[in-house]
């Protein structure tokens, strides 16, 4: 038996003989040979009786014929001759021998077998390469048409509800359509409509995807997973084409679940000037349009999706009968983050001194999957390091890791820059802990992560705030610009390490004068342009919502922002100068400092003496 790979082989070791085989075959057949030798010089050799012999082979169209001629001393000449009757009475006049074969008639082979044969060995190559797969996916090109969602019939024993930690009020909610796929009697006795599409929006990492698998587990029924980009290809009509294979498959299988993972990247907003109306992005959603809500019905079949971008997906989708029910996945909150930390550990030995609740309270802001990837990268921490089980310091590299960069220990940083740098970060660090709604310090660092970041401070909120005031904001920026303002006081220059720090409280500072109504003077209205909006087509045309001169009082309002949030830095850290001095000395001493030396420096002043 031959193997796959074997056939393969042989498969294309035929193609390329036959191919050759053909070539030589028609150049055989066609072939024309030109020599510098004619008439004239063939009757000067006969004459002079260089001659050995003769061929004479007449053509179809006589007399006409291919002359050989074999002299005495010298090669072999071939020509061609109008009249071999000609030739003949010459051999026989000088007495030289000839031979005269028969007409050459063309070959039944070559002029009429031979061309429907290659045509035949064309077309079933093509019929070979049309029914492999493409891509290596098990989609055959003649099936690119077929729907390429993946079907899965029972992953109970995978994942279910309990594999989800931290979304309680999600899990409830999808929990009334599992129940609606057990038992759908019970709801129709009422006259309840289950909801047909169900949307989970939300940031990236927060377990959208493993919702829609914890409902298919739960469930039990037919589950059938696809990517929105699986339905979009180059060939106009293979996106509609799929999805009415898809639903045509559904309804075989109902009651059954229709997962559609980032359903953006075929359901965005029609109409953006970008295509035409027959662009194919806009009629595979019409087509899915047609499929959720159209003349015929779809009993028992649920469509969920998951995206993170629902600001850009078409209205004609998101409307009642079509995804009736719009769950958002948020981020955790502490008991939330506490919980999935719980998950993420169950295969993983933790030491003694790991605390979960302290991780969890001084991960603000973090995902389920940046708090996998943060004990993900705590285990390879502790196995590079040869130990058996995670130890809290492992955690906390991870922490810096995850939330920084890995440190650039071996990259050579002159003194001047360092100590740039140390008071630089300073500045950041006395701002953090003395500012009352900024979060304590958790760790500062003259040790680079990359191109551009020469230190950093990083600090670790110790709880989840869901508004923001417009103090919180404006201390936001006065830690933002604290490194610029550390390096005007004491080396009575600047730099340009705080480029990215005057950007982020430039557009702070923008968005509470446009956003959110922080000006006295412009009031409480909303002055910002959609930066969000990814439609190439309606920015072209897109007009500013307020005057020039209303553009002019919103820069002066920004300028003087920063400006009084920069003056109030500089006052902090002057009050504070010795700190900043002693923090700057420890910082080029070790390089990194962590939350409790820094405390330290406000009540210890072991360190008064300013760094060189």
């Amino acid at each position: 038996m031959l193997t796959k790979k074997s056939k393969g082989f042989l498969f294309y070791l035929i193609a390329v003989i036959s191919l050759f085989l053909s070539l030589f075959l028609l150049s055989r057949f066609n072939r024309s040979e030109t020599v510098n030798y004619g008439f004239t010089n063939f009757k000067s050799d006969l004459e002079a009786g260089n001659i050995v012999s003769i061929n004479i082979a007449p053509n179809e169209q006589v007399p006409t014929g291919q002359i050989e001629v074999a002299l005495k001393a010298g090669p072999s000449y071939s020509f061609y001759c109008s009249d071999v009757r000609e030739v003949e009475s010459l051999a026989r006049e000088k007495q030289v021998i000839y031979f005269m074969n028969d007409i050459d008639k063309p070959s039944f082979f070559l002029t009429t077998l031979l061309p429907y044969l290659l045509i035949f060995i064309l077309f079933f190559v093509m019929l070979l390469f049309l029914s492999r797969p493409a891509g290596g996916s098990g989609v055959r090109l003649m099936d690119f048409g077929k729907s390429r969602a993946q079907m899965i019939k029972d992953i109970s024993d995978r994942f279910n509800f309990n594999s989800v930690a931290g979304l309680i009020e999600e899990k409830e909610e999808l929990a009334e359509v599992v129940d609606f796929l057990r038992d759908p009697k019970k709801y129709a006795l009422l006259g309840a409509r289950i909801p047909k599409g169900i949307l989970l929006e939300g940031p990236p990492g927060t377990g959208k995807t493993l919702l829609a698998k914890a409902v298919a587990g739960e469930a039990k029924v037919p589950f059938f997973s696809i990517s929105g980009s699986d339905f979009v290809e180059m060939f106009v009509g293979v996106g509609a084409s799929r999805v009415r294979d898809l639903f045509t498959t559904a309804k075989q299988n109902s009651p059954c679940i229709i997962f559609i993972d980032e359903i953006d990247a075929v359901a965005r907003r029609r109409g953006t000037g970008m295509g035409g109306g027959h662009d194919e992005r806009e009629q595979t959603l019409n087509q899915m349009l047609v499929e959720m809500d159209g003349f015929e019905s779809n009993k028992g079949i649920i469509v969920l999706a998951a995206t993170n971008r629902v600001d850009i997906l078409d209205p004609a989708i998101l409307r009642p009968g079509r995804f009736d029910r719009k769950i958002i996945v948020a981020r955790p909150d502490v008991r939330g983050r506490e919980e999935i930390l719980r998950v993420h550990v169950r295969n993983k030995p933790l030491g003694d001194d790991v605390d979960l609740p302290e991780i969890a309270r001084t991960t603000a802001g973090f995902t389920g999957a940046d708090l996998e990837n943060l004990m993900n990268e705590a285990a390879i921490n502790a196995a590079t390091h040869n130990r058996p089980f995670i130890t809290d310091e492992d955690v906390k590299k991870s922490l810096i890791r995850v939330g920084i960069g890995s440190e650039k220990k071996s990259r050579i940083i002159s003194p001047h820059d360092k100590k740039i740098t140390a008071y630089h970060e300073a500045g950041h660090a006395i701002l953090f802990h003395l500012l009352p709604d900024e979060g304590p310090v958790y760790t500062v660092s003259v040790i680079p992560t990359g191109p551009g970041a020469a230190g950093y401070t990083m600090p670790l909120p110790d709880k989840d705030n869901m508004h923001y005031t417009k103090g919180k904001l404006r201390q936001d920026i006065i830690v933002d610009l604290g490194g610029r303002a550390a390096e005007s006081i004491i080396f009575d220059d600047i730099t340009t390490g705080a480029s990215q720090d005057i950007k982020n409280a430039t557009s702070l500072a923008r968005d509470m004068i446009t956003r959110f109504g922080f000006s006295d003077n412009l009031g409480l209205v909303c002055y910002a342009d959609d930066d969000d909006e990814v439609f190439i087509g309606r920015d072209l045309a897109h007009s500013k919502r307020y005057s020039e001169d209303t553009a002019g009082r919103i820069d002066s309002e920004v300028r003087m922002i920063i400006e009084e949030c920069y003056n109030e830095a500089k006052r902090i850290l002057n009050e504070n100068i010795d700190v900043l001095h002693r923090c700057a000395a420890l910082l080029i001493d070790k390089e990194r400092i962590n939350a409790s030396e820094f405390e330290a420096l406000f009540n210890d002043p072991s360190f008064d003496v300013e760094p060189e």
